[in-house]
């Protein structure tokens, strides 16, 4: 028997697989190219009983976020590049607290307010804390619009698990884009640990405090290094990647991530048909980045080539994993042009042996 599937955009799945996943608030703004997501979370949320709000702004959206999570409930925002500029302060806050979030970003073309066309111009802001203070997110890169209805799940798991804010970057494309899609079971709420640290009233329990501030230099420091062993614990248990074409023993790898891998696989395949073995690795977590199974990769290929929508940004972490071991060029389109397959081919022959 086939599986039941629907035709649906990216951002709906997104949207429905938070829904499925338990979010019983969502915050948020409009703006294009992510409309659809806040408008089937304005159709779905509040026949189930659960609370929609279309803030005011950007600011007010994440700051609603910073409230419903700190009372213990799955919660989520949803924007796209300038609007998530504009939440950065309350993100920081959110991981200065420790609270739990999901936060999804559709990419599109920038710097200043740009074009809705698809990007991957904020690697930057996501994966290197674009709020201040020492802090990270787990970030999250699907490449298909099934795979950003399973992440949607994970990143309210992992969100919980390590109570702190995670983030789906994809790009005005996957967003929009229709594909058949099985959609996830919904979590039974019941089986969600408790979270105990809540600010839910301190009847007959201690009172929970959360803040991300202290005015003694000494303790701001243990925060902050708690914080950082929590980033190690991530580091160590969470990172997520796919190798494609090695069991060719290509010479050749692909780096890329999202809608650009997905762009790569129809490359790996006009590739081989002119003979030229080439592989892909793609990353999952952005951060926490994949930079051993890379290095391990680089080891036994002569040339990664990083291929994005933006300047280089991923570029930076892929340098850094393959060092001296390998070549590492890099090819980039910007302002919301998307690389075609051809183009991309192009650039392969330049390195292939």
């Amino acid at each position: 028997m086939m599986e039941d599937r629907e035709l649906l955009r990216g951002n709906e799945v997104i949207a429905e697989a938070a829904i499925r996943a338990g979010c019983q608030c969502y915050f948020a703004y409009p703006i294009t190219p992510q409309a659809e997501l806040l408008e089937h979370m304005a159709r779905n949320m509040p026949r189930l009983g659960r609370t929609f709000i279309q803030a005011e702004s950007e600011l007010a959206a994440i700051n609603m976020v910073y409230g419903a999570s700190s009372v213990g409930v799955r919660t989520m925002t949803s924007s796209s590049s300038p609007g998530i500029s504009l939440k950065q302060e309350g993100i920081s806050y959110l991981a200065g607290s420790n609270l739990p979030a999901v936060i999804v970003n559709i990419v599109r073309g920038g710097p200043g307010l740009g074009d809705i066309a698809p990007a991957q111009c904020d690697y930057f802001q996501a994966t290197k804390g674009g709020g201040h203070g020492d802090y990270r997110m787990i970030v999250l890169a699907p490449s298909t619009v099934p795979e950003a209805g399973e992440l949607t799940m994970v990143a309210f798991d992992l969100a919980d698990r390590y109570l702190m804010p995670v983030m789906i970057l994809a790009d005005g494309m996957l967003g929009q884009m229709m594909e058949p899609v099985s959609l996830p079971e919904p979590v039974d709420m019941a089986s969600l640990p408790p979270k105990e640290w809540a600010t839910t009233g301190a009847n007959g329990r201690k009172p929970n405090v959360i803040l991300s501030f202290d005015l003694d230099p000494e303790v701001l420091k243990k925060m902050n290094l708690a914080l950082q062993e929590k980033y190690r614990r991530v580091e160590a248990s969470e990172v997520r990647y796919e190798v494609t074409g090695e069991e060719d023993d290509p010479d050749l790898f692909l780096a890329a991530f999202g809608t650009v891998a997905r762009i790569a696989k129809s490359v790996m395949d006009m590739a081989r048909g002119e003979g030229i073995k080439l592989g892909l690795f793609r990353p999952i977590t952005l951060w926490p980045f994949p930079y051993d199974p890379l290095r391990k990769i680089a080891e036994r290929a002569s040339t990664v080539l990083t291929v994005e929508m933006n300047a280089g940004q991923m570029h930076e972490d892929v340098r850094l994993a393959v060092g001296e071991r390998a070549d590492t060029p890099f090819y980039g389109e910007l302002g919301g042009v998307v690389p075609t397959p051809r183009r991309i081919l192009a650039e392969v022959k330049k390195y292939a042996g």
